[in-house]
C-alpha cells in the first residue's frame, strides 16, 4: 500500500517512453507538496478523487478522468482518503499532448492500457509487446477530450484567499458583496479583478468552484441534499440545476455513472 509518493522511486531517472504506477492513498499521506518532474505526468483517478493545483488553476479529477501535467510544471496534489490512482509518466516528446495543464475524460480503452502498463515490471518495459502496447496508448491519448473540471486561480493574494476560503466554507462565503466588504473595495472593482485574474465573471468562477467542491463531497459519500446544504443553496432543486448546467447530468446520475465506470 502506498501513499501519494512512489516510495523513493524517481520516474525521471530512466528514459522509457512511458511508465505507470498504481497507487492506493493511505490515510496520513493524502497530499504531496509543490514539486515537478522532467517527464509529463497523467494522473488517472480509479476510485475517489484528486485535486491538482498549479500556478493558475485548480483541477479536479473524479473517477474516469485524468489530469495532464506537462513536464517541468510545478504542482501539488491532494487526494480523498483511500483513493486509488494511477500515475503515468511520459518522456518529453514521446507523444503530442496539450502544452498546458488540463483535465481529460479517459475512455475505457485508454484506462485499461494504462492499468496494463502499470502491471509491468521494469524488465518488461523493454519487451516488444510492451512497446506495442505503449504505441497503441500513444495513438489514443491525444484523442481524449478535455473537460472543464478546473478552476482558474492566480497568485494574486485576494484571488488565492477567495478560492481557498470558499472551498473550505462554501456556504458562508458566497457573494461578491461579502468579499468586497472584506477587502474594503467596491463590488465593481472586485468583479473586474476576478475577470482580469481568472478570465471568468465572479458568478461563473464561483459556480466552477462549487462544482469542484460538490464532486468532492458527492464522491466522499454525501447525499445530494447534504451537498446542496453544504454549498449554501436554499433548495436542492437549485443545486441540481446548477450541477446539470455545468456537467450535463444530475448529481445522482453523474455519481452513478462514476461508480459504474470505476469498478
Amino acid at each position: 500500500m502506498m501513499g501519494l509518493g512512489l516510495d523513493g522511486y524517481d520516474p525521471d531517472s530512466q528514459n522509457d517512453a512511458a511508465v505507470a504506477f498504481r497507487i492506493r492513498v493511505v490515510e496520513d499521506e493524502q497530499r504531496i507538496p509543490l514539486h515537478q518532474h522532467r517527464k509529463g505526468q497523467l494522473i488517472l483517478a480509479l476510485r475517489g478523487a484528486i485535486t491538482c493545483e498549479v500556478e493558475n488553476a485548480m483541477l479536479m479529477v473524479p473517477p474516469q478522468y485524468a489530469v495532464w501535467i506537462p513536464g517541468q510544471v510545478p504542482h501539488s496534489n491532494k487526494a480523498t482518503p483511500s483513493a486509488q490512482l494511477c500515475f503515468l509518466f511520459i518522456e518529453p516528446g514521446a507523444v503530442t499532448l496539450p502544452e498546458h495543464c488540463c483535465t481529460l475524460k479517459i475512455s475505457p480503452l485508454v484506462r485499461e492500457l494504462i492499468l496494463t502498463l502499470a502491471s509491468k515490471t521494469v524488465g518488461q518495459l523493454r519487451l516488444d509487446a510492451t512497446s506495442r502496447l505503449v504505441g497503441v496508448l500513444f495513438d489514443e491519448l491525444p484523442q481524449q477530450p478535455q473537460e472543464q473540471l478546473q478552476l482558474p486561480v492566480s497568485p494574486h493574494p485576494k484571488i488565492r484567499l477567495m478560492s481557498e476560503t470558499m472551498a473550505e466554507e462554501p456556504a458562508v462565503w458566497q457573494t461578491l458583496t461579502q468579499w468586497a466588504q472584506r477587502f474594503a473595495m467596491s463590488e465593481r472593482n472586485l468583479a473586474r479583478l476576478v475577470v482580469k485574474e481568472t478570465g471568468l465573471s465572479f458568478r461563473r468562477w464561483r459556480h466552477q468552484l462549487q462544482l469542484i467542491v460538490a464532486l468532492q463531497l458527492l464522491i466522499g459519500g454525501k447525499s445530494v441534499q447534504q451537498v446542496a446544504q453544504s454549498l449554501g443553496y436554499d433548495s436542492t432543486t437549485a443545486f441540481i440545476t446548477m450541477f446539470k448546467k455545468g456537467l450535463g447530468q444530475t448529481p445522482a446520475r453523474y455519481v452513478a455513472n462514476l461508480a459504474t465506470t470505476s469498478q
